[in-house]
């Protein structure tokens, strides 16, 4: 491109010089044009020897880039030749150890294959060993049989009963140990929540009771009751299906009838019509229709109170009427309404003692005695009566479970169950709430001590505190101590087997040792 650019610039200067000598003279012309033609001769000249520089100087500069490449090439090749011997020296020691190692582990095989021969030779010594042991003991065995005049089953079988009286002594005195250590946590523990539930409880010492009679102002009123040729009291008995008794009780007529909702609605319409004065079957039949409304009201109305006192919601109608039905029924002359009512207390308190759900503890209260309502209608026991009615109108599986369980008809299961176990028995058992007939008083104590005499070694029984504890007299000659913490147990558990009872029976079995003699 230079040489190019050279010609140019000669061709300008030749063509502005022959311009320039149109205005010389002509004497200059001829040397002026041979100057022209000589300038692109030389300029050519010129361009060819800088032609040959370069050209020259890309040689030389090529084979310098040669030769740089040929020595890089060599030093990559000497310094991968170098780790190609590092790395072939390594694998020659690897082998080097490897070979070392198989000698070692030849050797290793060598002695294991010695010391295996070692222990088959040791082990044929062990077993002769054993064997001239099991003769010797053979013999030594012959030899005390021959002596003590005792065969080997006699021996072990007089070992063996040995061995279970030993046994059953160290039972005796783990189970003594172990009640003592539970009896003094667990038992503290629960008088603990129990106590804190009643101090927290202020209930009332004694229950309201239904009462089945009804004053008079005067004896004169028995004969408008009983009306001409009777039609009066038939009236009344057929419209409420309750017996009346009129007797010589003075100013009084009994009612009498196992429906206490009908026994209710019949006392209310007798004081209506005592208070009325005007008493004919017209006006009978009128007073009754209108007290049972009153009385369906007040069931209704009791129900929803008591869901109400308690905190508990979403009970169905149905129950909520059962629950008012238990206003009017008594068990052992308790308000049965009241007693789950305190029942439902309880549960709740304890639960909150517990930290376990107190609404449900509550509602599991309440509905526990829910079959009482209906049991004089349907056959079986209240607690499943109960159970079928709440599982009937949707209540959860646990409280049902618990209703079920809460005497036993049913294995209770969760601590829900036996919250209301507790709670049944700590409101049915405190004093002044429930009154038993003599009867069934007397034959709870006579149960008690046929329980407690039917045991070998018990010379005595008597029942104290109204039922609530058994005493045992034992002969100390039969029983010894810890044989006596072993009746205990199986007296209290017969005990639970047998009887029906409010409550806990305390089992208490005394033994005597007396050491007499005679001074002569």
């Amino acid at each position: 491109m230079e040489m190019l650019i050279g010609v140019i610039a000669a061709l300008v200067v030749a063509a502005g010089a022959y311009f320039a000598g149109s205005r010389t003279n002509r004497k200059d012309s001829g040397a002026i044009v041979r100057q022209a033609e000589e300038l692109p001769a030389k300029v050519i000249e010129d361009a060819r020897r800088e032609a040959e520089t370069i050209t020259k100087e890309a040689e030389l500069k090529a084979k310098d880039a040669a030769i740089a490449a040929k020595e890089e090439h060599e030093r990559q090749t000497r310094e991968k030749n170098k780790d190609l011997q590092a790395l072939e020296k390594r694998l020659t020691q690897k082998e080097e150890n490897l070979d070392k190692k198989a000698v070692l582990v030849d050797q290793k095989e060598v002695d294991i294959l010695k010391k295996e021969q070692g222990v088959s030779q040791k082990e044929q010594a062990l077993a002769q060993r054993e064997d001239e042991l099991k003769k010797a003991a053979d013999v030594q065995k012959a030899k005390l049989e021959q002596i003590s005049g005792m065969s080997a089953a006699d021996a072990k079988k007089e070992l063996m009963v040995a061995m279970e009286s030993e046994a059953k002594h160290d039972a005796a005195k783990m189970i003594k140990a172990i009640e003592e250590e539970a009896r003094e946590t667990a038992d503290k523990k629960a008088k603990e929540i129990m106590a804190l539930a009643i101090q927290r409880y202020a209930g009332e010492y004694v229950a309201e009771r239904t009462v089945s009679v009804v004053p008079l102002p005067s004896d004169e009123m028995k004969g408008r009751i009983i009306g001409r040729e009777g039609r009066n009291i038939r009236a009344l008995e057929a419209a409420t299906g309750i017996d009346l008794i009129i007797d010589d009780t003075p100013e009084a007529v009994i009612l009498s009838g196992f429906n206490p909702v009908r026994r209710e609605v019949a006392r209310l319409s007798l004081e209506k019509l005592l208070a009325d004065g005007r008493i004919h079957p017209g006006r009978i039949e009128e007073v009754v229709a209108k007290s049972e409304e009153e009385v369906e009201k007040t069931i209704k109305e009791a129900g929803e109170q008591a869901a109400f006192d308690l905190g508990v919601h979403g009970i169905h109608p149905e129950i909520l009427k059962l629950i008012g039905r238990l206003k009017y029924r008594t068990s052992y002359t308790q308000n049965v309404y009241l007693h789950s009512l305190e029942v439902a207390f309880l549960c709740g308190i304890m639960a909150a003692e517990l930290g376990i759900n107190v609404k449900q503890a509550k509602r599991a209260g309440l509905l526990h005695d829910l079959g009482k309502a209906v049991d004089h209608e349907v056959e079986g026991s209240h607690a499943v009566i109960g159970a079928e009615l709440a599982r009937k109108y949707g209540e959860s599986p646990k409280i049902v479970h618990a209703i079920m369980a809460h005497h036993e008809d049913e294995k209770p299961n969760s601590v829900l169950a036996v919250l209301v176990q507790a709670a049944d028995a700590l409101s049915g058992a405190r004093p002044g709430a429930r009154r038993e007939m003599m009867e069934t008083y007397v034959k709870r104590l006579d149960d008690l001590e046929r329980i407690a005499t039917s045991f070998g070694g018990v010379t005595n029984s008597f029942a104290i505190q109204a039922g609530r504890e058994i005493r045992v007299m034992v002969s100390s000659e039969q029983v010894n101590d810890e044989q006596a913490v072993v009746m205990a147990r199986d007296i209290a558990k017969k005990i639970e087997a047998e009887m029906t009872y409010p409550g806990q029976i305390k089992v208490n079995v005394i033994r005597e040792t007396r050491a007499v003699e005679y001074a002569k």
